[in-house]
Order: C-alpha cells, then sequence, then structure tokens
C-alpha cells in the first residue's frame, strides 16, 4: 500500500479537530509548546507532506529545501510574516492562513485594551493591589472617556472592520487610513471616513494600529508619526510587533508626548522593550488578542480545512479556504488517499 502522507502540527491545540485529518493522514502533534531552533524545524518538517504550524515557526527557503515532499504550510494566523512567500511558492508549496476565523474576537478584545488604556486600569489595578488604596482624591485617577471621540484605524482590513463597526455604541467618528480605499459600501457600513496618513496621526484620539507586518510597514510608526499625534492620544497595537518602533514609543511615552498606549504584540517577543515594563501609562498583554475558545477553535479548523482541501478531502476539497499562493494550485495535483 502506499504510504499516507503525514502532517506535523507544530504545538498542541484542540485534539478533537485535528483528529479530522486522522482517516487520511498519520498525524504527529506536539504535546507541549517548544520554540525550536531552525534545525530543530528543518528536521521536524523534512519528511513531512504537510504541516500546521504557529507564528514562532519560521520557514523559507532552508527549510523547504530539505523538505521535498512538503505541500502545503497551514499558518494558525491571520499574519504570516513567519512565512517566506515568495520561497514557498517557488518551491510549489501552499501557504494558508486564518483570515476571517478572529476578527472578532480580536476586535473585542482591542476595546478591551483601549478603554483600560484610556482609564488607566492596569496602573491603577497595581496601585491598588500594592495596598496603595488609603484614599482618594476626588480628582485623582483621571482617565479618558471615548464616548464622542476620534478613532483612527490604521489598516482597515477585516479586523479594522470590526474595530469600526463596534466604535457605534460609543458614539465616535471613525477615521481610516488604508493602502486602498474601500468600497463606499463598506465606507458606509462601518460609519468610516478615508484620510490620507498624516491626518490619521493628527485627528485620531484613539489610534488603532490593525496592518500586517511587511516590509513596507515595519516602523510605520516611530518617533516621526508619533510626533505628529495628539498629546492626549491612546495607541493600540493588536496587529504585528515591528510596525511600532518600540524604543521611540517608550520614548514619547516617557515624555507624556502621547497620553497613553494599549500593546498585545511587540518587536523581538516574547522579549518586551524593558522601559515600556518600567511605564504606567501602557498596558501590556502578551499577544493574546485571539484568545477566545472560539477564535482558536476556528483557526484550527480552517488550518486543518486547508489541509484536507490541498489532499482532496473535506467540505473545501480541492480548493483551500484560504490559500495565500493561489498559483501554486495550477501546477498541483491533489492526490485523494483512502
Amino acid at each position: 500500500m502506499t504510504a499516507r502522507p503525514r502532517v506535523w502540527v507544530s504545538r498542541p491545540t484542540f485534539p478533537d479537530i485535528v483528529a479530522r485529518l486522522d482517516p487520511h493522514f498519520d498525524v504527529v502533534a506536539e504535546p507541549r509548546e517548544v520554540m525550536f531552533s531552525p534545525a530543530e524545524l528543518a528536521a521536524k518538517i523534512a519528511d513531512c507532506d504537510a504541516v500546521i504550524v504557529g507564528l514562532k515557526e519560521r520557514i523559507g527557503a532552508a527549510e523547504v529545501a530539505k523538505a521535498p515532499r512538503l505541500r502545503i504550510v497551514a499558518n494558525l494566523g491571520v499574519g504570516y510574516d513567519n512565512l517566506d512567500l515568495a520561497a514557498l511558492t517557488a518551491a510549489g508549496v501552499a501557504a494558508s492562513n486564518t483570515a476571517g476565523a478572529l476578527d472578532e474576537s480580536v476586535a473585542d478584545f482591542t476595546w478591551a485594551m483601549l478603554l483600560g488604556a484610556a482609564r488607566r486600569m492596569g496602573e491603577a489595578e497595581r496601585w491598588l493591589r500594592a495596598g496603595e488604596w488609603h484614599g482618594t482624591r476626588f480628582t485623582d485617577w483621571l482617565g479618558m472617556d471615548v464616548r464622542g471621540r476620534t478613532l483612527g484605524i490604521l489598516g482597515m482590513g477585516r479586523i479594522g472592520q470590526a474595530v469600526a463597526r463596534r466604535a457605534v455604541g460609543f458614539g465616535m467618528q471613525v477615521i481610516y487610513h488604508n493602502r486602498s480605499r474601500l468600497s463606499q459600501a463598506l465606507e458606509s457600513e462601518c460609519r468610516a471616513r478615508w484620510v490620507d496618513k498624516g491626518e490619521l496621526l493628527r485627528s485620531s484620539d484613539f489610534l488603532v494600529l490593525a496592518l500586517p507586518l511587511t516590509p513596507e510597514s515595519r516602523h510605520a510608526i516611530g518617533a516621526a508619526e508619533l510626533a505628529q499625534m495628539k498629546p492626549t492620544a491612546v495607541l493600540a497595537n493588536i496587529a504585528r510587533g515591528g510596525i511600532v518602533d518600540d524604543a521611540a514609543l517608550a520614548d514619547a511615552l516617557a515624555k507624556h508626548q502621547l497620553a497613553a498606549a494599549a500593546l498585545d504584540v511587540f518587536e523581538g517577543e516574547p522579549v518586551v522593550n524593558p522601559r515600556l515594563l518600567e511605564l504606567d501609562n501602557v498596558l501590556l498583554s502578551p499577544h493574546i488578542a485571539s484568545a477566545s475558545p472560539d477564535a482558536r477553535r476556528g483557526m484550527t479548523t480552517m488550518a486543518v480545512d486547508n489541509v484536507l482541501a490541498l489532499f482532496g478531502h473535506g467540505p473545501h476539497a480541492g480548493h483551500p479556504p484560504t490559500i495565500l499562493n493561489p498559483e501554486v494550485l495550477a501546477a498541483a495535483s491533489p492526490t485523494t488517499h483512502p
């Protein structure tokens, strides 16, 4: 009998969902979270036909060259800056992400972070836990209301749009900047107005970053951009570390050139710029914006669906639902295995 294709899952996820692969593949799933070295990662994927990986696994030309059987890399995330898409495409390897599976959960979390930073909740909790609550003055702990303010969004994809729709309940004006303008229908649905980047920076009371990390977007918010923002503004990054120059942001926050920041992602994570850890006017979380059962199960389901589909199985047989390089499908001839 022909050997069944082999799938490697790089991290523990939801066994009941991964089990959908069992009738068609030999599946090896890691039982615990591991940070693999490049050599270890290459060895893990060397004899695989498909892999399901997280953002910490970086796969490019060197890894693909040692995996001649590899047909698809299914990424557990919307962003895919951990994948060298050009190298995968050149090698005829499909890549997929989980676009659409986590939009609403990330948008909810974005508002939690915005409100928390605006009302100084992280700082207040630390103060309370330290036993400092012996009495407060009427004018202590003043934060910023969001109602009636201007919400700016840099990057108006699915997540940005989900964030914008929630602003209606706060009576906010929504402005956005994107590489391409939304359709009139989507702008109307989101009650959002396109502006250039300079106006976005100058006018936003709350600025949310929801754009992918690319060579062009790296340090899209640096010292020059922060200098254009209001000193009362709040910046939230729920997209990718590297979009913000964290050192420049620490400077701006320390000098009160910016009122506050809310950060779920960081340059060089899991390492965080130590200056950010020392500041009270920044709310920090460990890249958990999609950490809800619905979102994480949905992401796993989508990754499994992509693998199944590439090999001619499942509800999307032959048509992986969130393929990033569909050109590889034209050259591929998926094989269905009993």
